[in-house]
């Protein structure tokens, strides 16, 4: 009885047995195969590395379209918001008054010519009758004064009629630049000043074509772009000048190129940074003063550069690594030193190669040293540098 007892606890030992063993092989064979990941080879590409700012639009020249005389506004002749030549008529202030003392100081200047005439006939008789002691020295002097006196009343005509031209003409205000004119400040029928420190602005205006775009940049930037200015062969630089690029808010690409061609004399204290301007061809009159702007500068020279996708790149800790499938098809753990984003890909600087392949999709389902099933694609898409 105790036999047939004992054999029977056996038998279930080994049945145990036997079924935990059938379990192991069932999950042996079920182990999934190495994870599916693609992979691709970095890009080979020539890069210059950007360095961007937030930027102001400001107008080259502005000016506050003012009147030089008094009087009644008479005409206006421009629309606002247009675009004017330099020179252009724009306003009119009632000439009638000033064309009155124009005509009454050229009466003057008429007046005192003949005066003058007068006077040189009398100093001419004078110096013939002295000749012939006919009158004493006496008189012959006061004749010379009196012509003399004569001239200077002339010039003095002169001057006169000299101001009311020129405020003849400052009733016609034209355009001292060309470009674009706000809103007029006041209507026709209204009495303008034109009296120094309270003359009345009638519009203003503004120059386009070029514009400045104004940014400031810390003091290591500025040293950078001087250095880079000076070691820089002249086919890089545009008019001896450093380049930058712009867009809007509402562009891509920095399509806008111009070059800096001012740098402020002094740091500033609060800030740390110096202010910057660049200036840029507008024929569109797309750029307007007061938009904002990005504008970038390149903050390298052209140098050969290896790219992958951003997303390629995984962070251990403070550590950037990349994963690279090797000749036996397993993920290799390699550390890598990052450059900057350029064109959508980042710049790898250091630890890649320019034949490994790279895991650029699928790294989060890979363990670095376990194998992989990979599938090769050509280089990622990078856009090309404007």
């Amino acid at each position: 009885m105790r036999n047939k007892f004992g054999l029977s606890v056996m038998a279930g030992l080994l049945g145990l047995l036997a079924a935990g063993c059938q379990k192991r092989n069932s999950s042996e064979a079920a182990a999934p195969p190495p994870p599916a990941v693609t992979v691709a080879q970095p890009i080979s590409k020539e890069v210059v590395e950007w360095d961007e700012y937030q930027g102001w639009v400001e107008a080259v020249d502005t000016v506050s379209v003012r009147a030089r005389v008094n009087g009644y506004l008479d005409s206006i002749h421009f629309k606002d918001g247009a675009d004017v030549e330099k020179g252009q008529l724009l306003f009119v202030i009632d000439p009638r008054p000033y064309q009155a003392d124009l005509d009454r100081a050229e009466a003057d200047l008429a007046q005192a010519q003949t005066r003058f005439d007068l006077a040189s006939n009398d100093m001419a008789r004078a110096e013939r009758l002295l000749k012939a002691k006919a009158i004493s020295e006496e008189d012959a002097d006061s004749r010379a004064k009196a012509e003399r006196t004569a001239g200077a009343a002339i010039q003095s005509a002169q001057a006169s009629v000299e101001i009311a031209k020129l405020n003849m003409e400052y009733t016609q205000i034209k355009a001292p630049i060309s470009g674009r004119i706000g809103r007029k400040m006041i209507t026709e029928g209204n009495l303008v000043n034109g009296s120094q420190g309270q003359s009345t602005v009638l519009a203003n205006l503004v120059a386009l074509d070029p514009i400045y775009c104004r940014f400031d940049a810390d003091e290591q930037s500025i040293l950078k772009y001087q250095q880079l200015s000076r070691e820089n062969s002249p086919e890089n630089l545009r008019g001896g000048k450093w380049p930058c690029e712009m867009q809007l808010a509402n562009e891509t690409n920095f399509p806008h190129k111009g070059v800096l061609d001012f740098v402020d004399n002094q740091v500033d204290a609060d800030t740390g940074t110096m202010r910057v301007r660049a200036v840029f061809s507008n024929p569109g009159r797309i750029l307007q003063p007061g938009f904002f702007a990005r504008i970038r500068v390149p903050g390298s020279a052209a140098y050969p550069a290896l790219l992958i996708p951003d997303l390629a790149v995984g962070s251990d800790q403070d550590q950037k690594f990349i994963l690279v499938v090797d000749a036996q098809n397993k993920a290799q753990y390699v550390p890598v030193k990052l450059g900057p984003l350029i064109d959508g890909a980042r710049v790898v600087r250091e630890g890649l190669h320019s034949n490994d392949w790279v895991v650029v999709n699928g790294l989060m389902s890979v363990r670095p040293g376990a194998p992989v099933t990979p599938t090769r694609t050509g280089a990622p898409a990078v856009a090309k540098t404007p």
